[in-house]
């Protein structure tokens, strides 16, 4: 099983705080409990050996110089009788004899750490569950003598119980353990506090990357400090900067291209209709035959390249009015089968052979635009005429409270890489197709009317082949021309 880790930066930093001060917590007071807890066995320890060795050096003149076992049973006896609060047993062990006394066994580890020496070891062991304290003393002959000082042979073994000092350190542990939660839990106010001082500003850094995102290029924050956020802060002020100076620069050279293309429309626009007016009239005569032949195809060619380049001039004027957004609706109740045949039959596009159309039968009153929904729609089908296979088919449908239509081929398709990028600007997706009679305009001036109506317009592939174009219009439109 894992352990879930807080997701916010904030319950990250209150945790990690409190681990640090659980840790310390810790350590601190398994660092206080091992030197408090050497202190108490070590001072126990020292006392009960200068306890005992006081009592035997009061006891043992009064041994015979060659004691018997019953000296050394009484000489026990006595030392137990001298204990007093300490409570230890004794024991007189002879040249490594049997011990004598009212102690059972003695560790061997002790006796032979004892074997032949003068002076005093102890150890601390668990016997029968009780933690005890084991002493084994050798005792030095007394007197004036030649021998005196010298080790007897005898050796004292004194066994006291540690529970008192057992009790002390369990104590010294739940102090311990007191002490270390009432210190987490204050530990809580300073975490909380640290985590609103290091996350105020990244929380300011967030609100100033919204802002920017929103476009209020112009949001700087007050550099406080020298730390890493400081330097943070910085740098997010120079980037700012950055895309402040780069979109400044950006919209000044969009705006500049888009006066441009306005410009050089309206300029051509003149031009152009004195030409197209010029080569109607030479087209009329160069089908009636009254031309020469080279003349005649002469011509054609050109009157097919004015009209395609006034219909390119028109899309771009189009376009223009979109970007200055003088684009305006004109909302009105329609039919919307008045709609879809009045597309079709202004473009001579015939049904079925070229189009099927698949409408509602009780022919819903739509309020939009006409004109725009007119364009869009010829956009859509032109589009899936040229690129596509015949026949299209326009199907209708309302649902609640907007108007769905699409607009399918039976061609090959839109490739993935291209659907993307279908709605851009000037965009042809074959190489071939930069001399088709589109003018890279026509989805582009779609997409705008229908954003114009507040609709959707969507392109996507059919399982079976072909491309579906979706156009989407609310029924519930305000008569106010949205800029």
């Amino acid at each position: 099983m894992r352990l879930a880790l807080p997701r916010g930066l904030r319950p990250r930093l209150v945790v990690a705080f409190l681990l640090v001060a659980l840790l310390s917590a810790l350590l601190t007071a398994a660092l206080t409990f091992r030197q408090a807890r050497s202190a108490i066995l070590d001072r126990t320890q020292n006392s009960a050996v200068h306890d005992l060795r006081l009592q035997v050096d009061s006891l043992v003149p009064n041994l015979p110089p060659d004691p018997t076992d019953a000296d050394l049973r009484v000489f026990a006896r006595q030392l137990d009788r001298a204990s007093g609060s300490r409570g230890w047993r004794t024991t007189v062990s002879r040249n490594g004899g049997p011990p004598i006394g009212t102690v059972g066994e003695i560790s061997s580890t002790l006796r032979a750490a004892i074997k032949d020496g003068d002076k005093t070891f102890y150890e601390r062991e668990e016997h029968a569950g009780e933690a005890r304290l084991v002493i084994g003393m050798p005792v030095s002959r007394t007197g004036r003598g030649e021998g005196a000082g010298k080790p007897s042979g005898l050796v004292v073994y004194a066994v006291l119980s540690l529970h008192g000092e057992r009790a002390d350190i369990s104590a010294l542990i739940t102090a311990a353990w007191a002490g270390a939660v009432p210190a987490l839990a204050l530990a809580v106010v300073p975490a909380l506090f640290a985590a609103r001082r290091v996350l105020r500003p990244v929380r300011q850094l967030r609100t100033a990357a919204e802002k920017i995102t929103s476009g209020a290029l112009d949001t700087r924050l007050d550099v406080v400090g020298d730390d890493e956020l400081a330097a943070l802060t910085g740098t997010f002020n120079t980037m700012a900067a950055a895309l402040e100076r780069d979109d400044t620069e950006l919209r000044r050279m969009e705006a500049n291209a888009r006066r441009f293309a306005a410009d050089v429309s309206h300029e051509l626009r003149t031009p152009l209709a004195a030409m197209a007016a010029v080569t109607d009239a030479l087209e009329e005569d160069a089908r009636s035959g009254t031309l020469p032949p080279d003349t005649a195809d002469a011509v054609l060619l050109i009157s097919d390249e004015t009209r395609k380049l006034a219909g390119m001039v028109e899309d771009l004027m189009e376009i223009s009015r979109f970007d200055a957004g003088a684009a305006v609706l004109h909302l009105d109740e329609v039919n919307l089968r008045t709609v879809v045949h009045k597309t079709l039959q202004l473009r001579g596009w015939r049904e079925p052979h070229e189009v099927i159309t698949e409408l509602p039968q009780d022919d819903p009153r739509i309020r939009v635009d006409a004109r725009r929904v007119d364009v869009v729609l010829a956009n859509l089908i032109g589009n899936a005429l040229r690129h596509g296979a015949p026949p299209v088919t326009v199907r209708a449908a309302t649902t609640e409270g907007a108007v769905v239509i699409g607009v399918a081929d039976r061609g090959r398709g839109i490739p993935d890489e291209v659907l993307p990028h279908v709605f851009d600007r000037f965009y042809k997706a074959e190489a071939a197709r930069t001399r088709s009679k589109g003018s890279g305009l026509g989805l582009a001036i779609a997409m705008e009317n229908v954003r114009l109506h507040h609709g959707t317009l969507t392109a996507a592939n059919l399982p079976d082949g072909g491309a579906v174009f979706t156009v989407t219009l609310p029924y519930g439109l305000s008569r106010e021309n949205p800029s």
